[in-house]
């Protein structure tokens, strides 16, 4: 995975923690069967969860690089162009 797969994981925990927040600490309704809080509080948990997975992502993903080597070479018959590449995974 890439950077940017990461940065969009983050933000979703952002938004999962917001929207967990909101239901949790501003919505004062009450209902029967099914409780807002407690919802808002598995957001809060699962968008706690999916920034760590997504720094981590993000993290990993700056370590990963390629490598292209490009050896050019004159011969008898004209030019000789051999390409290299390699992921750097350190």
């Amino acid at each position: 995975m890439n950077k940017q797969t990461g940065t969009g994981v983050v933000v979703l925990g952002i938004v999962l923690l917001a929207a967990g927040a909101i239901m949790k600490y501003a919505i004062t309704a009450t209902t029967t069967g099914f409780s807002i809080t407690e919802m808002g509080l598995i957001l809060l948990i699962v968008g706690i969860v999916t920034v760590v997975l997504g720094l981590f992502i993000l993290v990993s993903g700056s370590r990963r690089h390629s490598v292209i080597t490009e050896n050019v070479q004159k011969t008898p018959s004209g030019t000789s162009r051999s390409v290299e590449s390699k992921d750097n995974l350190n």
